[in-house]
């Protein structure tokens, strides 16, 4: 009589799987609209301060079940605001350059680029890959 492993079989979850549940969830858009009113708001610059109600909205989309649709907005303002903070410079001598960027705020604009940069590819996977059954119901 051959024996038995009762021990359950775990899988480990791909990357793939973690970039799905990133997309889905309302945590990211909502970090990163933390981030830029947190880099934007004091000076207030106009620009950068019309990103944070979007993605809030794109929060509130997913909070009421429109949990693709969601995907798509925050993946595109994300990408939007990645495309237009990456064009921005830092000016002035070597060492004011590298106190900018190594300071509070570096760190800052560091982390919400990085989330910017994690919601398009997580957020953009979701999107074009999701399937829409679940949201129709609710409709």
């Amino acid at each position: 009589m051959p024996s038995e492993d009762k021990t359950p079989q775990t899988t480990n979850p791909s990357a793939l799987t973690y970039a799905q549940a990133w997309g889905l969830s309302p945590f990211p858009p909502t970090l990163l609209a933390t981030f830029i009113t947190a880099l934007h708001f004091r000076p207030f610059r106009t620009l950068p301060m019309v990103f944070p109600p979007v993605l809030l909205f794109s929060t509130y989309l997913n909070l009421s079940s429109f949990k693709i649709d969601s995907a798509g907005l925050t993946a595109a303002w994300s990408g939007l605001y990645l495309l237009l903070a990456s064009r921005r410079r830092a000016t002035g001598s070597f060492g004011a350059r590298m106190g900018k960027q190594f300071g509070a705020r570096g760190w800052v604009r560091g982390a919400a680029m990085g989330v910017a940069g994690g919601n398009v590819l997580a957020c953009g996977g979701v999107y074009v890959l999701g399937k829409r059954e679940g949201e129709e119901s609710v409709r």
